[in-house]
Order: C-alpha cells, then structure tokens, then sequence
C-alpha cells in the first residue's frame, strides 16, 4: 500500500463514499476523512479490497496524506457545512494546493469561496456530479468550474473515473471559471425537473384519457425508448411503471403518495432564470407542480370543483393518442432544453465564463440523469455553429418540432377537455407560440405602465424613449 495519495475524499456519506472507490478502483490512491471516524474505518474494512485507501482520524493526517499539489475533495452538503469544512482544511494547506467541492452547491457560493481562497493561493474548483450513488460509482457525467490551470493537474483523474460517452469520450470537461460548473449542474437538474414533469404528463394522458394500465404504459415507453426518446428517465420510467407493490399486489405508482419533492436546484434554476431575465416556463412549472403535489389540504378541499372527467378512449383511438402523445413529449422536451441551453448562455455572459455549450451537451451523453440520445444532435448543432440563437434556430430541430404541430396541439386540446392538468406541454407550446408571434401583447402592457407609472415606452417608427400625457388632451413628449 502507497504512503501517500493522490486524491483524498472527505465526507464519506453515500456519494462521497462511492466516488471515493471509484478513484481507488482506477488505481489512484485515495486519503479517507470523516467527522465520524467509525465510517472511514468502516468504508476500508469492507470495501478495502477494491484498491489502495488511506484512511485519516484527523484533518491534520488527512492532509499529511496527500501528495503535492494536494487534490481535497469535499463531499458534505451545502451551504454552512461546506464553509465549516473548507475553515478547517484551508489553514492546512499550501499555495497551489486545490479544495474541490463535488456537492450541488450554490454557484454564487462558490464564486466566493473560489475568490477567497484564490487570496490564499489555493484553487477552488467547484465541481457538479451528475449520475447519483450509482454515477459516482461506475462513472458520472462531471461539469469542474474554478481555475483552468487546476484542470491540468486534476482533469485526467476526472476524466478516468468519469463516464464514457458511446464514443468513448470523457463526459467531463473543465466548464469555466469559478461558479461556472455548479451553475451549469444547477441547470442540468432544471432540465432534469422539466424532463421528469413532461414524462408524467405523458403518463397520465396515457392512463386517463387513453385509458392504458401501469404495466400497458410501461410497455409504450419501452418502445419509445428504442427511437429519438432514447434516454435514462424514458428506461427507468419504464421499469417504474411495470413494479408491482409485493405487499398488496398493486402497481407500484398506485400505492406512491402523489407528492413530489425536492431539493432546491430546480428552484434555485428559475429563481437565477428570473435575476437574468431568462425565461424558462417549462423548468418552472415543473417547479411548480411539485409544489403544489405536496400541497395536500389545499388539493383536498379542491377536489369538488366543477369540470370534467376523462373518459377513457376505446383501443384504436388510443393508439393513435399515444402516437400524438410522444410528438408533444418530444417538442415539449427540445423546448426544455431549448430554455436551459439559453439560460447557460445568458450565465455565461453574465459572469465572463466563456461556457463552450457544445462541450456541456457532450459531457451530460453519459453518467448523468438527463443522458439522452439526442445530446449528440445537440452537441453538432452548437459545433456547426457555437452562436446559435436557439435550439429552434438548427435546421433539424426546427423541421422536428414543425412536424409535431398538429399532435402537439391536439394533445392539449385533449387535455384540456378532459380536465387532465399539462402544464408542462402547455407550457412548451406557449414559449414556442410567443417566440413565432408576429407581435406579443408586450405593446399594451407597456402601455399600461407608461398610463399609471410615467415608465416610457420606445416606438416602432423612430428612436428614443416616448411618455405620454395621459388625460383629456393626450399628449406625447420624449422620454
């Protein structure tokens, strides 16, 4: 066993765990730290056989463990846990060493933590993890922001312990300065949101207007899962759909709570989205819809107001609705990514971070949660043209999306109908309706803000900013 490591992983909980032995099982040596020492021993005891650890009681042994330049992962959740963490570490370590935080930290976070410790002449890289306990295991997609001399040093390992794209490419590359990696993982789990609230939408219209049990849905997103839908959510939703509960023999979805939680960065995506005047509907209202699952009281004193019921379609009529179904999930997906691709961008110029968006959409083909068969598609779209407006602007998207109009729209109409709740889909074809529209109703509303707050108003035929006097004898006078 090596008397010194090349990495060490401190915060030893199921992530930080996992991604430890993968280090150890691509041969780098890895320094363990806990706050409980008992689950550092216990991390070597059983799983001691899969490589070369290192296991550290104190700070102190922990960073004596480290080669130069030290790599010092944190995996500890976010927030004041993080901060305690890096006051205890810094003061150990020496100029050039380098603090990675591999948690779902808060961007603006870590571009104060990496200004901080660059004083000290310590690299900060935050770093986003994408694949779950299983990713961090086998191969995440990986998305380190912080100094670009840091990914000298580190990117290799990331890159071997990473997963592999079908092209055999790393799905890790270094995405920009400071908080530029967790800005871009906080996106990803946006995307993530509205992909997950499309596919439930999907699945309802399936079960109550189409009229298809778990296990017959389960059987139509297997199918889908073998075309352009190809994509992790689509398989495990699948196999989700076809569980059967052991205790009382029902379909599994049936004997789940219908309320959804979550973690923060699907809030923290729309509440960026907002300071950037980004609009991303879709990530919202699957904000939203979660919020409002776990609005129990509130849904229960609700659930006798007028409207319909869905009426379940007889079998030929079904089938031609699931085909309409994967045209809307389809759209309504490329809208979603269409919205965080375009809040990336509006981040990257915001904070001077140059993210390359071709190289984002390579590394999330593999590892992460929302991999899926057309980020190919979508890494040549921004690689034949890196100032790409929209994803709507690339030929091949925008003949996709246009062969969906007809399905798109008759899916909501469905829905609406029938009183099944869309908002995901709705939500898609408004954006995508708002951004063909000749004019938007921006004109009124900004006419009504010149009319009850003097706010100015520009015009269509000439420059400068316009108020009107609003009264008997209107008057216009430049703004």
């Amino acid at each position: 066993m090596s008397t010194s490591a090349q990495i060490g992983v401190t915060g030893l909980a199921v992530m930080g765990r996992n991604l430890a032995r993968n280090f150890a099982r691509n041969g780098y040596t890895v320094a363990l730290h806990n706050r409980t020492a008992s689950r550092t021993h216990a991390l070597v005891e059983e799983f001691g056989g899969e490589g070369d650890f290192i296991a550290a009681e104190t700070a102190k042994e922990f960073v004596a463990a480290l080669e130069r330049p030290r790599r010092l992962v944190i995996m500890v959740k976010a927030g004041e846990p993080t901060d305690a963490v890096i006051q205890e570490f810094a003061p150990l370590l020496e100029p050039g060493d380098m603090i990675i935080d591999g948690g779902n930290a808060h961007f603006a976070d870590t571009r104060r933590r990496e200004h901080d410790l660059r004083e000290k002449g310590i690299h900060f890289v935050g770093a986003g993890i994408s694949g779950g306990e299983e990713g961090a295991l086998h191969g995440p997609s990986i998305m380190p922001g912080g100094p670009v001399e840091s990914y000298d040093s580190l990117g290799p390992m990331l890159e071997k312990i990473s997963a592999k794209a079908a092209d055999g490419t790393p799905c890790v590359t270094h995405v920009g300065p400071d908080g530029a990696g967790h800005f871009v993982k906080m996106v990803h789990n946006g995307i993530e949101y509205a992909d997950m609230q499309l596919i439930g939408e999907a699945y309802q219209l399936l079960r109550d207007v189409a009229g298809y049990s778990p296990a017959q849905i389960a059987d139509i997103f297997r199918t889908w899962n073998t075309g352009r839908l190809d994509s992790y959510l689509i398989e495990i939703t699948a196999e989700v759909l076809s569980h059967v509960d052991a205790a009382t023999g029902k379909p599994f979805v049936d004997v789940v709570q219908d309320q959804a939680e979550q973690k923060g960065t699907g809030r923290w995506t729309v509440q960026i989205a907002l300071d950037l005047g980004v609009p991303v509907s879709g990530i919202a209202e699957a904000v939203f819809a979660r919020s409002l699952s776990g609005h129990t009281e509130l849904r229960e004193s609700s659930r006798g107001l007028a409207g319909p019921k869905a009426e379940p379609m007889d079998e030929s009529d079904a089938a031609a609705f699931a085909d309409q179904v994967e045209q809307a999930l389809y759209a309504s997906k490329i809208v979603s990514y269409t919205q965080g691709f375009h809040e990336i961008a509006a981040g990257s110029a915001e904070y001077d971070w140059n993210v390359d968006l071709g190289a984002v959409s390579a590394i999330w083909r593999g590892g992460c949660i929302i991999r899926a068969a057309f980020l190919d598609r979508i890494r040549a779209a921004y690689d034949a043209r890196a100032d790409l407006p929209s994803l709507l602007s690339d030929e091949t998207f925008a003949q996709e999306i246009g062969a969906a109009q007809d399905d798109w729209r008759a899916v909501l109409v469905a829905a609406v109908h029938q009183g099944v709740p869309t908002p995901g889909f709705a939500a898609a074809l408004a954006y995508y309706d708002a951004l063909r529209a000749e004019r938007l109703p921006a004109a009124l509303t900004q006419g009504q803000r010149d009319f009850f707050g003097a706010h100015t108003y520009r015009r269509t035929d000439r420059e400068g900013s316009f108020h009107t006097m609003w009264g008997g004898d209107r008057a216009e006078v430049a703004g």
